[in-house]
């Protein structure tokens, strides 16, 4: 379980100690969402126990927490995008640091310091420390995740209702059965990363079927 030990390391609650994490590395379609969050106060015994890694949440703890960390006195929030234009554009690699500098600036408060999910870390403001699993190490970032998370399930669920062949609602844009299925029936749509594996190869045999006819 995460805890509070990385940002009082880092100078918390003295200094403003940013978490960050991006949601939506892997998945073939839509964008990738990151978010920064800062505690202003130690979190209280009853927030820390029920903040852990997203993944490790079911949707329901996921909402209930999200709507804890939203709704605080004390906690400040940003969040950053990265377009599938500008992943396919840039690279994944890129365009998740690129996300993640985005909800660093942000930030309603200016950080002192930033934990940031992962093995390397993007250019930032800020000193930082990259934490590889570190939503599983800080609170700051695995509260970071579920935010993260929560905002981008709501837009690939709004992004099914215009596209419902892909069943986005329930996975996200990951490249499940359903979802290559629907590539299968409906094709390729404004929202995929072409530049991903599994669309570049789909959309090379439509085009040597289309050739054939």
């Amino acid at each position: 379980m995460p805890d509070y030990s990385l940002e009082l390391a880092s100078g918390a609650p003295q200094s403003r100690v940013a978490g960050i994490d991006e949601v939506g590395r892997g998945p073939l379609a839509g964008p990738v969402i990151a978010a920064a969050l800062v505690f202003l106060e130690p979190p209280d015994e009853t927030l820390s126990g029920m903040i852990d890694d997203s993944k490790r949440l079911s949707a329901a703890r996921r909402q209930r927490v999200f709507d804890l960390l939203t709704g605080s006195d004390t906690i400040r929030i940003g969040l950053g995008a990265a377009s599938v234009a500008e992943i396919d554009r840039i690279n994944i690699g890129k365009a998740c640091h690129l996300a993640m500098q985005r909800a660093l600036c942000r930030l309603p408060v200016r950080p002192d310091f930033a934990l940031v999910d992962g093995n390397r870390l993007p250019s930032l403001a800020c000193d930082a420390l990259a934490v590889v699993g570190g939503d599983r190490k800080s609170l700051s970032i695995a509260g970071a995740s579920i935010v993260a998370k929560v905002v981008r399930d709501r837009l690939m669920t709004r992004l099914s209702l215009r596209h419902d062949s892909y069943g986005w609602e329930r996975n996200a844009g990951y490249g499940t059965a359903l979802h290559m299925a629907g590539l299968r029936e409906a094709g390729v749509t404004p929202h995929h990363r072409r530049e991903f594996a599994p669309i570049r190869a789909h959309m090379a045999r439509m085009s040597q079927t289309a050739g054939a006819i």
